[in-house]
């Protein structure tokens, strides 16, 4: 029962109805105040003014603890598992502990998705979500993400100061009350304090709900003097009532206390009974509140000061108590470890196996932890130094590049193994590459390649990575010397097809094909294209490789084959695990690039939530930069320069160079929709440097004919042409870059000399894999002809680029090729559907593709990731769209774009 005196949730009115008003018109709200402003009481709240509520929070003990937020928030629910697909079942069972199984975060966040789908309407609450295990928390975010067309609601209680990734969307802060709300909650006490008295608790609470309370039924010997933060000053509050308390009460609150959340139900096994005198005095002093049959503290606070008012000693025998009740092999090896100061064999390969459990699960911040205990209880040095390395690579899959710094720094302390020290920098290293620092990153990676021999092609695949983000020259030349005096010998083309890829383990030989393409695809990288096909096909199977090869492809510009590759090695990480985030930006500038504009939004959505979860501030502006040449090309300027600018905002562009182009690029093109030549050319001409070398040694190359088109319009032909010849005479250069560069020397030619470099720019028919880059080629081509009065040759070239532009959604062309059309004597006309269907979001593009191909709602949200009743939602808002009625009209609006 709850103590009469807690009304924390009086003065807070206007919030409860803010919190319901927000509900009802969006799907997750984090509330978010200090410690004892009153979130739990408000959360309380809401739950009741809902039908079927699931509940989880967190706890400190519990932060370590890989889906221990997840299972705890299900655990009503664990027989509705049994509806579930059973790849979705399978996922889920398999990190709750309760089936042996391969993690695939993506099958996990799908299943918990499809699970709260069928409890529907639903509200999911989670109280101190900042104490949530990151795994847990990654999966609620996942869902959360995709709750737009659920009747799933999802309300967080956080502290304010706490962050909470992945959870971008609103925000309520419960800031502290009014004095005439701090009034009026102290007149309900059940002894209202008067005069000075009042005035110091009105003084010292500082409009915080609970210090009112606390503070008020505190006696005034028990008052607090002295300046102290809030939450110091209750615990102390708290800890003063403790002491008065019998033996046997302290005794079993301490046991309550050194529990989580879960281990209650082990707990219980040796404390009272609910209805024991033994709780009596606790809830009279408002320490504890009866549940049924549970016994839980009021608020964490008062669990806080339990069981710091403690002795070690008594906290030791406490954890002890716990562990040998417990039956659960993860919380058991974590009590011990927390009654252990001295280094103990066993409890560190009970922490172990812990850390094993849980990175099979998915839960990396778990198992980093557990592995970082298990090394401070170890007794062997080496051992140590080996945990604390395993530890740093673990904790590089939660993102925190200071905790694997620290781990970095700790093995280098404990240990001289050059092997072990070079592993663990190497981490570190590749963490950093996916942030901004790529300097600091690739001085990290090239001291290792130098001094570990043994990580040295480790260490340089993913210093080519860092050159290609940043673009920076003396990279290339400190990789080729590093390359040069590597103890592997053999021959690039010697490297066995099995080994050219970024990942540890492999041949050195492998890894040198990786690292050449990857930082100087224009030079040495230029040889491998021959070998790609061969290469790919041996790696049939095997997603990993063919991630790494498809990359390889893209960057080589053989971007058919990468796109190809991509999806094959996309089925494989579905059938097979979790989709790794190195596949990410390589496969949506792919599939851009290919015509697959939606899917290539899809991907950049996908990557951008994982990114924004995970802080990874370099991964998250790349797929802003993808979507915004998106929503360039299709005409949507507005959109396309927030997305530009944001990318530009994460970045330091002499760092990320990469990205800095890449921006342009989108921003140049935004220019050319709305017909701003001047601005378009500038932001094309940001590709080179003053004396004309690319800023990029990849990405600038892509704008050469965007230059030479917006220079024709602003008199700027010389120094475009200029900057053209320059870029035509390096060795290496891809068919696509030639074809870009015969576009622009057509343009920028005399209109008598043309012609030649328009028909090669479209002689080779490997082109047709860059339709967008094609069907401008052809438009321009046409305008030409119709200029010169060639009508009967401009026709099918304009119709041609006309259907190209249609079908990928790119409107100011499509415009511009209508208006030449008509000039050339035909009226375009055009099917509805297919303007429709690029209206479409990339994600109900999808839906619809997978649709026309006859897939079940189950079969089409078990490949997206969504809930079968999300997936019925969205067809049924695209029909109206399209123009049908059936779902057997999909395949005809597909068939005629």
């Amino acid at each position: 029962m709850h103590h009469r005196g807690d009304h924390s949730a009086v003065g807070r009115e206007n919030e409860i109805a803010e919190i319901l008003r927000r509900l009802e018109s969006g799907r997750v709200l984090v509330l978010a105040g200090d410690p004892g402003a009153g979130k739990s009481a408000l959360l309380d709240v809401a739950a009741g003014r809902a039908g079927r509520v699931l509940r989880a929070a967190g706890s400190e003990s519990e932060a370590f603890l890989g889906f221990a937020g997840l299972h705890q928030l299900l655990r009503p629910v664990l027989g509705e598992l049994d509806g579930l697909p059973p790849r979705q079942r399978s996922a889920l069972r398999a990190v709750l502990g309760l089936d042996d199984g391969a993690y695939d975060g993506m099958l996990v966040g799908s299943a918990v998705l499809t699970l709260v789908s069928n409890l529907a309407p639903l509200l999911i609450v989670v109280d101190d979500a900042q104490w949530i295990d990151r795994a847990s928390l990654d999966v609620l975010s996942f869902v959360a993400r995709r709750l737009d067309a659920e009747p799933v609601s999802l309300l967080l209680g956080v502290r304010s100061a706490a962050p909470l990734p992945g959870f971008g969307g609103e925000r309520l802060e419960l800031g502290p009350l009014s004095d005439e709300a701090a009034n009026r909650l102290l007149d309900r006490q059940p002894a209202p304090p008067t005069g000075r008295r009042r005035v110091r608790i009105l003084q010292e609470a500082a409009g915080n709900p609970l210090a009112l309370i606390e503070l008020a039924r505190a006696t005034p010997q028990q008052g607090v003097e002295g300046p102290l933060p809030v939450t110091e000053r209750l615990e102390r509050i708290y800890a003063d009532q403790i002491e008065f308390l019998p033996e046997a009460t302290r005794r079993s609150l301490l046991l309550l206390a050194a529990a989580d959340a879960t281990d209650v139900r082990t707990a219980s096994k040796g404390l009272p009974e609910a209805d024991d005198k033994a709780w009596t005095p606790a809830e009279q002093a408002g320490l504890v509140r009866q549940d049924g049959a549970r016994i839980t503290f009021r608020h964490p606070l008062v669990r806080s000061a339990v069981y710091h008012a403690a002795s070690f000693d008594e906290r030791r025998q406490a954890h002890l108590a716990l562990a040998e009740l417990s039956e659960e092999p993860d919380r058991r090896a974590w009590h011990l470890a927390a009654a252990t100061i001295r280094p103990d064999a066993e409890v560190s390969d009970a922490l172990r196996r812990t850390a094993g459990r849980a990175r099979r699960r998915g839960g990396y911040a778990a198992a980093a932890a557990a592995l970082e205990r298990a090394a401070e209880l170890s007794p062997h040095p080496a051992d140590r130094a080996g945990l604390l390395a395993e530890a740093a690579a673990t904790a590089v899959f939660t993102g925190q590049l200071g905790w694997v710094e620290r781990l970095t720094a700790e093995v280098a302390r404990h240990s001289d193994d050059p092997a072990l020290i070079g592993d663990a920098w190497l981490a570190t290293g590749r963490l950093m590459a996916l942030r901004s620092n790529h300097a600091a990153a690739f001085a990290v990676l090239t001291r290792v390649a130098d001094e570990h021999p043994s990580r040295a092609m480790d260490a340089l695949a993913a210093a080519a990575v860092v050159r290609y983000y940043s673009g920076e020259e003396s990279q290339r030349q400190r990789i080729e010397r590093l390359l040069a005096a590597s103890p592997d010998a053999a021959s690039p083309d010697a490297a066995s097809p099995h080994s050219a890829l970024p990942a540890s383990g492999l041949p050195d030989s492998g890894l040198r094909v990786w690292v050449e393409a990857v930082s100087d695809p224009h030079g040495a990288g230029a040889r491998f294209v021959p070998a790609l096909s061969g290469l790919i096909a041996d790696a049939a199977g095997d997603p990993g490789r063919l991630t790494a090869l498809a990359i390889v492809a893209w960057i080589l510009d053989q971007t058919a084959l990468a796109a190809r590759t991509f999806d094959e090695a996309y089925d494989r990480w579905q059938a097979d695990g979790a989709l790794p985030a190195g596949l990410g930006s390589a496969v949506g500038w792919a599939y851009l690039e290919q015509g697959r504009w939606a899917e290539a939004r899809t991907v950049a959505a996908e990557i951008a939530a994982t990114a924004t979860t995970a802080g990874l501030d370099h991964a998250e502006a790349c797929v802003h930069a993808l979507d915004a040449t998106v929503l360039a090309l299709r005409g949507d300027a507005d959109g396309a320069r927030r997305g530009a600018e944001r990318a530009l905002a994460l970045v330091d562009p002499l760092e990320s160079r990469s990205i800095a182009v890449s921006a342009r690029r989108a921003l140049g093109f935004a220019a050319v929709a709305e017909g701003d030549y001047e601005t378009a050319y500038a932001q094309f001409r940001s590709a080179f440097t003053d004396d004309g070398e690319p800023v990029h040694y990849h990405v600038s190359f892509t704008v050469l004919a965007e230059l030479a088109a917006a220079a024709v319009r602003r008199g700027r032909r010389e120094e475009a042409a200029g900057l053209l010849e320059r870029a035509a005479s390096r060795p290496g250069l891809s068919v696509r870059v030639r074809a870009l560069l015969d576009r622009g020397r057509a343009l920028l030619a005399e209109p008598d000399h043309a012609e030649p470099y328009f028909l090669a720019a479209l002689a080779d028919d490997a082109g047709e894999q860059w339709p967008f880059e094609r069907a401008q080629t052809r438009l321009d081509y046409g305008e030409w002809l119709r200029r010169r009065r060639r009508i009967a040759e401009a026709r099918p070239l304009l119709t041609a680029a006309l259907e190209t532009f249609r079908r990928l959604g790119a409107r100011p062309w499509a415009e511009r090729a209508e208006a030449e059309l008509r000039a050339a004597g035909i009226e375009a006309t055009g099917a509805v559907a297919p303007t429709a269907l690029t209206e479409l979001s990339p994600q109900q593009q999808q839906i619809v593709r997978l649709a026309a191909r006859g897939l079940t709602n189950r079969e089409i949200g078990d490949k997206l990731y969504l809930s079968p009743r999300t997936v019925g939602s969205h067809l049924y808002r695209v029909f109206p769209k399209l123009g049908i009625t059936a779902r057997a009209q999909l395949r005809d609006v597909l068939e005629s774009t």
